[in-house]
């Protein structure tokens, strides 16, 4: 899948220059400029790296990452800023950053940094991951990539297990149509069809079809929810 950055910048010439480069990278960028609209978005769970400058309105750079962190979001996140002492520095490592890099700096450098900072966060993941996901009597194998609920086993096609693993590993938690969208469709706008519906039915009925109880519910309003539980 596309990694996901979120750029956390109020100088609009800063963000698209990041946005510009990083998109020619390869990376799927969204941006805000406001601190509280980057730990709202942050919280999502759906970003691979965030970059922030540390002077943003609303809710400043350092504050934004200690709060994302205190609400156990482990995203790799860079600071941005001019403020350059050692100390500045410190404060934001203490603060939860994973790196700090100075303005001016150079696209060169940046990308370096990215580049690390998500080969560690493969690492930890690599390390700590789990090759089976399990909610109630469904059970996922994440290396062979095979599907069981109650021992029988299930045929799914590339999207539908993507989509199963994506709501698996929230098992339990409201995934929204917009989170589908862009983690599974890698799309930063709605486009307006039914796209996540159709394959949320189509799922449901190969994971529930011949089975005693529901495991894939309906939250009116809000998406759907993979849980045991009604």
């Amino acid at each position: 899948m596309t990694r996901k950055i979120l750029i956390v910048e109020d100088d609009a010439a800063t963000a698209g220059y990041l946005a510009k480069g990083l998109g020619e990278a390869g990376f799927a960028v969204e941006t805000c400029g406001d601190g509280r609209d980057g730990l709202f978005l942050a919280s999502e769970g759906i970003f691979d790296l965030i970059i922030a400058d540390r002077m943003l309105p609303g809710l400043n750079g350092l504050a934004m990452i200690g709060a994302i962190r205190a609400a156990g979001i482990r995203t790799p996140a860079l600071i941005l800023s001019a403020l350059a002492t050692v100390d500045d520095r410190v404060d934001g490592l203490h603060a939860g950053a994973d790196d700090y890099l100075v303005k001016p700096f150079s696209f060169a450098e940046l990308s370096a940094r990215i580049e690390a900072l998500l080969r560690r966060a493969d690492r930890i993941a690599g390390e700590t991951q789990t090759t089976r996901l399990i909610v109630g009597d469904l059970e996922i194998d994440l290396l062979a990539r095979t599907v069981a609920r109650e021992g029988r086993p299930i045929a799914l096609g590339a999207r539908e297990f993507n989509l199963l693993e994506f709501l698996a590993r929230h098992a339990g938690q409201v995934v929204t149509r917009t989170m589908m969208l862009e983690k599974i469709w890698n799309y930063h706008f709605d486009p307006g069809s039914n796209v996540v519906d159709v394959h949320i039915g189509r799922l449901r009925r190969k994971i529930e079809e011949g089975f005693a109880s529901p495991i894939l519910h309906t939250v009116r309003g809000a998406g759907y929810r993979l849980s045991a539980e009604i």
